[in-house]
Parts: C-alpha cells; structure tokens; sequence
C-alpha cells in the first residue's frame, strides 16, 4: 500500500521523485523520504505528507541523476522520522525502500543483533536492508546476488528497490506480491509502484512478475528470476493521459470521480453492446463462456466497495441467470479450508487489480481447478493476469481512496456478464433481455441528470455533519447499496455508520433509532416498495429522521420522509447504479463540511497490497 518511484538516466532525479511520490500518495500518506545518489548518497525523509517532505529539504543538497522515493502506509511500527523510508544498513552500504510486509523479520532480527546489526527503526524493512548487508560482506558476493540471496530468506510480500554503496551506477528492484512497473526511456528508466508517475515521461513500461529481480543502469536492463534465470522483458504501451491522474479544476479527485460516472460506465460498456441493442458481448471472456454457461455455481471474492458490488451481482446472477452464487470475503476465504468444485467460476473483483487477499484466494481457486475470472479496472494488473479470462472495467485511475465510479463500473460489468449467461442459458425472456440492455445504455445520461441536484445533497448534508451516527437500510438490489452507501460515509467522515437490510432493522438497530438518529432508506420503487414504506413508519414511529432515496415522482413516501432524493426510474435491476450516487455525494459534502481530507482519510490507503 505504500508508494514506491524510482529514477536513473541523465535528468535531475529530484523533481521526479517528489512529483511522483505526489502522485503515488493516495498509497500512503503517513510518511515520505527519498534517497539522491551523487558523489555520495543524501537521504531525506520525514513524518507527515510529501509536501512535508518538500519543505525539509530546502536548501539541502538535492543533486543527483539516480534516486528512489517513497510515501508509506504504515504496517511495522508509527508513522515517524525514523520509520519512514529510505532505510539504510547498518553499515550503510545499502538503502531500501519498499511496500508489502516481510513476515519471518522478528526471526530475522534476532539473527542479525546475534552477529552485532544495530537498528534505528521498528520496521521490517530496515530488517531486509541488514540482512542483505550480512550477506554480501560474508559471501564476498555481488550486490545483485545478496539481494537475490537474501530475497529468497525471506517470507511475506514485497516490491523493493536498492542502492548499494558500492555499485551507485544500477538500481535493484525485486517483487513479490506487490506490484512494481519500470518505465523505458531514452537512455533513461523510471520505477513506480504503478503507472501513475511514469505516464508524463514514457509510455513504454514492463510489469514486473511475481519473483522477478531487475538490474537497471541508464543504459540497460536486465530482468532475472530470483534464481538468477535470464528472462526477456515483455514490454507494453499505457493507455493512460496525463489529464486522467489531475483534479481537472475539482475540489477534489473524489468529487472528480463521482462525476465522471457517465462516462465511466460508457467505458465499461463500449464494444460490449451489440448495435441492434439485442445482444452483447464480450472478446475477453469469448473463449471460457461454455463454462460459465455449464458452471453449477458462482463463486465471488473481493473485499471493502468490491465486496458491495459483488453481492449486487449475487442478486442479478441468481435472478437472471438462475445460478447459486456465493459472496466471500478474500481475506476470509484464503483462509478457510473452502470446497471449490472444478465446475465451479470464481469471479475474483478489484479495481486495483493488486489486492493481497484478493490474488491470494485466486490462487487457491485455481488449485482448485475452477475457472477464475478477473473483473478489474488497471490493465497489465496482477489479477489480469493471474485469471484465466477476465473484464476490464475501463473506469481510468481511481485516485480517492473512497472508491466511487469503480463501484458503478463493477457493477456495469457484473450485469451484462450476467444477462450474457442468463441469454445463453435461455433463462431470460429475450424481450426482458432486449430490454433491459436499451435501459443500461441510457444509464450515463439517467446520472448525468441526477448530478444536476449536487446542490440540494450539499443542503442535506449541511443539516446532518454533526451526527454521531447514521444508519442506512435497503431491500434486495438495495440492501448491498446500503452497506456501500454506510461505508463511503464512515470512512471518510469519520461518522459511526451502518447498513442493513430493511427487514432486518426490527431485530436490533431499531433499539438506536431516536430523534437524533439520520436513516438514510434506499426506497425506491420495486417489488419490495411496499415492504419499505412499512419500515419507514417504523422509523418515524420511534421520532427518526429519515432521508431517503425515491423513484422519481413518487408521492407516498414524500409525505413520510423528512428529505426525499429523487433518482430517475429504471430497471430495477439497473436502479443500484443510480440509487448509490446520491450517497457517494451525501457522504462528500458532509466530509467536506467537517473538515476532513475525503481523497486521503485517515489510517486508509487505495490498493490494499498488504494482508
């Protein structure tokens, strides 16, 4: 989860480094450092934000035409001077920075102090920079080969660049489980944790694989296995602007985001819809679609937002499609002694593509001898290329750490990967299929319409940002938008929030409801709208307050409601699309009112890389 960059060539290696840790800080903000190698090897790094950071070096000696950065997301030890990263040996012939977590260090640590390493850090990752030390100074050995050597002690995750003292020339870069690109330039490379600071100077990149060492000097790069097996790079081109990763006059990139929903889920379904409206298609998952048409169940694992989209599928697939579906918990799931059958499709979710958990119940799956089926938003990701076949949701860089249009874009893509099976399994009547895929095609334009009322969601929110807690209720399609919409809220503004299923509310949280209570109810109309109306009474039997979201039009619920936000109607199958938005946009405006950072909250970071 933290933010990895890296340079060599012949610029100045400074403006590189800060811009790109710039816009590698939605990985972690918890601290920043960079290393300058020049005739000799300057380190600055600090607790705080990279603007921190670029204030403590000024006036300092910032030369140097190779260098690494860094911006952490903490694991091993607080966010301070000492932890933040570059972390250099105890003798200083190596500096490391990287992102994921070394799991054996504790064993590894008591070795080292055995045979007299001094540390200054709590992290595991001043542990990995000695013992790459203690194996080059006993082995007599390359720097290449102590990191090689010393990679291969080591259990746990990483994606890590080196400098040796003794070999200022290369950089050392290694991966495993945590991504890692390289940029090719003009007798120049770059290094990032991903493509996000590479795209203003190349668009010619290598992503690394699991257990691939490269060794990089301005003129040359050799990519190895960590057994020392030469393998020849695979390069790929970006398809990436430079204007996708900037604010674009937002306040700010997750308010960016939620509007850029119309075209983002125009995106995931261009070349997907057939012209007639009466089909769709998909090239990605052309050659797997006897077995999702064969497949006796669905199995979907993914985590936080991912994990709301998936249980949206669940209802769609079961629905259409008529197959049991099963939603997990990535981080559950590895961890349980799951059954997975061979025809069993597992449909893994991410919109990193880089999610630790997420990778790691893949695997399992795959031993399994299921087929594993990838829907996720980065290209040349490691779970696009861990899957057999997969979806690229083609939402561009999510820079909030609240994750908004990757939500609507799962989504997007799980229906029509489920009207796809259910059209081939023949459980769907071709008219409701017709249908239903005119009715997705004006979903753009249905929330370009709905982003019009920004200002009365920034009216409500005014009137709520001092509440201690909230609580959001929905039925079927809507109970998995009530959980998103609690955690967009909780997580960026700090405010205690819950979600349930309507029904549920009666055994239990109804005990909290009070005058002082907001609940939030997802009311649209559908087959369970009157089941809802009931819990709204409910709710204002008990002097609750309630806001909620309606079909446009409606009147019944009007009169109940303290506020009523309207969505246009749609499908209901498409609805959750829609019915999410106005509480993307109620939980921005009430962070915002409250003063808090909504595109880097507090302890949380965007790709989840580590376990």
């Amino acid at each position: 989860m933290c933010g990895i960059v890296g340079y060599i060539g012949d610029k100045e290696a400074y403006p590189i480094l800060i811009n790109g840790l710039k816009r590698l800080e939605y990985r972690g903000y918890d601290s920043a450092g960079i290393a300058l190698i020049n005739s000799q090897t300057n380190t600055y790094k600090v607790k705080g934000k990279v603007s921190d950071l670029e204030k403590f070096v000024q006036g300092k000696d910032i030369s140097g035409k190779i260098g690494i950065g860094h911006t952490r997301w903490a694991t091993h030890g607080e966010p301070n001077d000492a932890n933040a990263h570059p972390h250099a040996s105890s003798k200083g012939n190596f500096i490391v920075i990287h992102n994921g977590i070394i799991e054996n260090y504790s064993t590894l640590k008591e070795t080292l102090i055995k045979n007299g390493y001094t540390f200054k850090s709590d992290t595991d990752t001043e542990v990995l920079a000695n013992l790459i030390e203690y194996i080059y100074e006993g082995e007599g050995i390359s720097a290449e080969d102590a990191v090689r050597y010393a990679l291969q002690e080591v259990s746990g995750a990483y994606a890590l660049v080196v400098v040796a003292k003794d070999e200022q020339d290369k950089l050392i870069a290694a991966r495993k489980g945590s991504p890692l690109v390289i940029g090719i330039g003009e007798g120049e490379y770059f290094l990032a944790s991903d493509a996000t600071p590479i795209i203003e100077h190349t668009k010619s990149v290598i992503y690394l694989n699991d257990l691939d060492v490269a060794v990089i000097t301005k003129h040359e790069l050799n990519l190895k296995t960590l057994k020392n097996d030469k393998i020849t790079p695979k390069v790929q081109k970006l398809d990436l602007e430079i204007g996708e990763i900037e604010k674009g006059g937002f306040d700010h990139f997750m308010l960016k985001e939620i509007f850029e929903q119309p075209q983002t889920i125009t995106n995931t379904l261009r070349g997907r819809i057939s012209a007639d409206l009466k089909d769709i298609h998909h090239g990605g998952i052309s050659g797997v679609i006897p077995q999702l048409v064969a497949a006796k169940r669905l199995i979907i694992i993914a985590c936080g937002t991912s994990w709301h989209a998936g249980l949206v599928g669940e209802y769609i697939f079961e629905e259409f499609a008529r197959l049991p579906v099963e939603v997990e918990y990535a981080s559950e799931f590895r961890y349980r002694n799951p059954v997975i059958y061979k025809d069993d499709v597992v449909i893994a979710i991410s919109q990193s593509g880089e999610t630790a958990d997420t990778l790691a119940a893949i695997n399992l799956a795959k031993r399994s001898g299921a087929l594993v089926l990838g829907v996720c938003n980065v290209v040349g990701s490691s779970i696009s290329r861990e899957t057999d076949a997969g979806i690229y949701t083609y939402a561009g860089p999510e820079i909030g750490v609240a994750s908004t249009k990757a939500f609507t874009s799962q989504v997007t893509a799980l229906t029509f990967l489920a009207l796809m099976i259910a059209h081939r399994r023949e459980t769907i009547k071709q008219e409701d299929y017709e249908r239903i895929i005119a009715a997705m095609v004006e979903i753009p334009k249905k929330i370009e319409a709905l982003l019009q009322n920004n200002d009365q969601f920034k009216k409500i929110a005014a009137l709520y940002k001092d509440a201690d807690n909230f609580l959001y209720l929905g039925r079927g399609y809507f109970f998995p938008v009530a959980l998103e919409g609690a955690l967009k809220l909780k997580e960026i503004s700090y405010i205690h929030a819950e979600g349930y299923p309507a029904a549920e509310m009666k055994h239990g949280p109804i005990a909290l409801i009070d005058e002082k209570m907001p609940v939030v109810v997802i009311a649209a109309k559908d087959k369970s709208y009157e089941k809802i109306v009931s819990n709204i009474q409910e709710v204002k039997a008990r002097k609750g307050i309630v806001i909620a979201i309606v079909t446009e039009g409606d009147t019944v619920i009007k009169k109940m409601a303290d506020h009523v936000l309207e969505i246009p109607h749609t499908e209901d199958v498409l609805a959750p699309i829609l019915a999410v938005i106005p509480l993307q946009l109620l939980s921005y405006h009430i962070a915002v009112l409250r003063g808090c950072n909504v595109d880097q909250p507090r302890n949380l970071a965007k790709s989840v890389t580590v376990e």
